[in-house]
């Protein structure tokens, strides 16, 4: 094995750079994994547009991670064995001693690490983790299909599964990006009749290829009419950054209904409390999952063949990678390759 590896670090706010570094040795409680492919997702953008710290390299992003373990530290338990393929998603590894980790809330675990923003990630050639953020990987699973579910997969999978919805339920998809696009798939085959809301008819087709029994343009329709016409909906899973038009969306909830907020941004939700209120409607965030979970979303996604829409660059690509990502020229998800022969 080379003693160096390659890189993609960030130079400047959004810009990436090639550089090779020193393959590293993991401590007791890590493992070093080398690299087959990571995807690229929307929280990419802003862990890029951190400047490096004077003095220190800069970091590398990436957080849906699939590899293979090539050395491990001795306290490593024997579930993980050197050659198996694992992943990695944007949770780092759990302390498993703050009052989270204590209750079980491995996801919420305080001192967590984050690749891509508080260690370095996947657009290179190797990584060093803790063992407590491996994903067993399932054999029947490429690759490239299983990254993107470590993160947009595994985040709208447990959302649509915690939310309390049933088989039969009416759930409206907000937003048909690299997250929506999964949440459609998993909503189909979970039981419930899906409607997607996407601005323009430019992703009408596909939606209704994945599974939507539904579609609005909120362009051009009044989606909350829409919606309200057809009885209301019992969950809307707001995939998308609209804060203006999930707003308007509210009143369009059946009583009892739930929003289920994935998708970050810095509008503020306008919300009458009385709405909220009077026919006990609520309103949730949903974060990414623990490990195990994520194993699940896995093989779920292999029994039901919910698969990411890729598209593959090498990570050489880094940089246009992020700028069509940022374009918005992406369908669906984005994978980094890494070929590799030492």
């Amino acid at each position: 094995m080379n003693k160096k590896y390659r890189a993609m670090q960030v130079a400047a706010p959004g810009v990436l750079e090639m550089t090779e570094r020193p393959i590293p040795a993991p401590a007791p409680d890590e493992v070093l994994i080398k690299i087959e492919a990571c995807g690229v997702c929307g929280a990419d953008l802003r862990d890029t547009e951190k400047a490096p710290q004077a003095g220190q390299p800069g970091r590398i992003p990436g957080h849906e991670i699939i590899g293979y373990i090539t050395r491990k530290g001795g306290r490593v338990p024997d579930i993980w064995q050197t050659g198996q393929r694992v992943g990695i998603g944007r949770l780092g590894g759990y302390c498993q001693q703050c009052k989270p980790c204590r209750s079980g809330l491995f996801h919420l675990c305080e001192n967590q690490l984050t690749p891509g923003l508080s260690c370095d990630g996947g657009y290179a050639e190797y990584v060093v983790m803790r063992h407590t953020a491996l994903i067993a990987i399932p054999a029947e699973l490429s690759s490239v299909h299983a990254a993107p579910i470590l993160c947009a997969g595994t985040a709208t999978f447990n959302a649509l599964r915690h939310a309390g919805a049933r088989a039969g339920d009416r759930v409206a998809v907000l937003g048909m990006g690299g997250l929506g696009h999964m949440a459609v798939q998993y909503a189909r085959h979970m039981g419930f009749e899906v409607t997607v809301i996407a601005s323009g008819r430019e992703k009408e087709r596909t939606a209704f290829q994945l599974g939507a029994h539904h579609y609005i343009d909120a362009l051009s329709e009044d989606a909350a009419a829409c919606l309200k016409e057809d009885g209301g909906v019992d969950l809307i899973l707001a995939t998308a950054a609209d804060s203006e038009t999930l707003s308007a969306l509210l009143p369009a909830l059946a009583p009892r209904g739930k929003v289920v907020l994935l998708g970050t941004g810095r509008t503020p939700l306008q919300i009458m409390p009385g709405m909220m209120i009077g026919a006990e409607r609520s309103l949730a965030g949903s974060f990414v999952s623990t490990p195990a979970q994520t194993e699940r979303a896995l093989h779920f996604s292999h029994l039901f063949q919910t698969l990411p829409v890729t598209e593959q660059l090498p990570f050489e690509q880094a940089n246009e990678a992020l700028n069509r990502l940022k374009m918005g020229k992406v369908r669906y998800r984005m994978v980094l390759t890494m070929n590799q022969d030492n």
